[in-house]
């Protein structure tokens, strides 16, 4: 197997050949620590700064976090973005001295055009489940979404469903989360309300976001 593709056709056939890895659930239950996991890129396009930050799953408590400065290892290819992110995300992930029992990904698992998005990519080849919670949609179409906390909808994409939109504060706008690996949807949706106690996005996503946007900043000025 190509670890590092060089051309899109070699990714292409990473990708097919990891998808044929993928577990389905069900996730973990009950899980002591979950990680967010994110990128932000320096406005040239040629820097980042990948982050992880492991929080306790009950209290939201940081437990531990890594970032990685580095560049994009892939160029932008529509369907094959997490290319560009594994490397330095992998290189946070082996910093950190407490291992996470659930990835969640800034981004989407299943809900992906050749249904290998990030959060399936890291799963598979960390062994840990995972899943993604999306700001905007990838792929597909649903039902529309009661107006309260904890309502959801299918989504679905070629007749499949490959996420679910889920309202974690009433009347703002919903995030779509798709499993990655080792996970099951219902799970996926649980712990995503859980770590969702006041706002939009979980507490994993917003502790990942502010960790690379300020070692980006701090990179910047040194």
């Amino acid at each position: 197997m190509i670890d590092s593709p060089g051309t899109e056709e070699e990714a292409l056939a990473v990708q097919d050949a990891l998808r044929q890895r993928l577990i389905g659930g069900p996730g973990p239950a009950d899980p002591a620590t979950v990680a967010g996991l994110d990128v932000a890129y320096h406005s040239d396009g040629e820097r980042l700064a990948a982050a992880i930050v492991v929080l306790d799953a009950r209290t939201h408590e940081v437990r531990d976090s890594a970032v990685v400065h580095g560049r994009p290892a892939f160029p932008y290819v529509p369907g094959l973005f997490a290319f560009r992110e594994i490397p330095a995300l992998l290189d946070a992930l082996d910093r950190l001295t407490v291992r996470p029992d659930v990835l969640i990904c800034d981004g989407h698992g299943l809900a992906h055009p050749r249904r290998f998005g990030l959060a399936c990519h890291l799963g598979v080849l960390t062994g840990l489940p995972s899943f993604g919670v999306g700001k905007t949609p990838l792929v597909g179409a649903w039902e529309p979404v009661g107006e309260r906390r904890g309502d959801r909808s299918e989504l679905v994409d070629g007749g499949e469903v490959v996420g679910a939109v889920l309202r974690t504060r009433d009347a703002v706008k919903p995030v779509f989360v798709s499993v990655g690996h080792r996970m099951d949807l219902d799970t996926a949706c649980g712990l995503t309300l859980a770590l969702t106690p006041r706002f939009r996005l979980p507490e994993t996503t917003r502790a990942a976001d502010r960790a690379c946007r300020d070692a980006l900043i701090g990179g910047a000025r040194t």
